[in-house]
């Protein structure tokens, strides 16, 4: 009877055990998941500033673009009397026009590497979950024993 009623403790233990377990799991799952949604806001926040920075960069480029070919139309204006260069300033303040705006394009990518987009704040709790699971499935192993 002594063995009997032991018996029924440690089964009642156990399945109390695995209880507690499966509703920490499931509440460790539902916590992860609104972390990882904050935080996929939150890069979607920083694409869209990229994305500001490239359209920024290209409304630059084109602004270099329509100062060479403005450029342009002075050097053939200019094509007779070769001693009057009018045009050369508009193509040296073209030519940084463009450096500026490459400069700015290459900005904007740097913003949207895969690194700078990645959960990286999730993928760490998400490592320290499974070995806190792993400890604790372990600990439950010996306990059982």
């Amino acid at each position: 009877m002594e063995a009997e009623n032991r018996i029924r403790t440690e089964t009642s233990t156990i399945g109390t055990l695995f209880s507690n377990l499966a509703h920490e799991v499931t509440a460790l799952v539902r916590k992860e998941s609104e972390l990882a949604k904050v935080e996929m806001s939150e890069k979607t926040s920083q694409a869209m500033g990229a994305l500001a920075s490239i359209a920024i960069a290209g409304t630059v480029l084109m602004c270099g673009f329509l100062v060479l070919l403005a450029a342009a139309v002075f050097g053939l204006n200019t094509v007779l009397p070769p001693e009057t260069t009018p045009w050369l300033s508009a193509l040296i303040v073209g030519g940084a026009v463009v450096v500026i705006g490459l400069v700015m394009l290459q900005a904007g990518r740097k913003k949207l590497k895969r690194e700078n987009l990645m959960p990286t704040r999730t993928m760490a709790s998400l490592r320290r979950d499974r070995t806190l699971t792993q400890q604790h499935g372990e600990a439950v192993k010996e306990e059982l024993k």
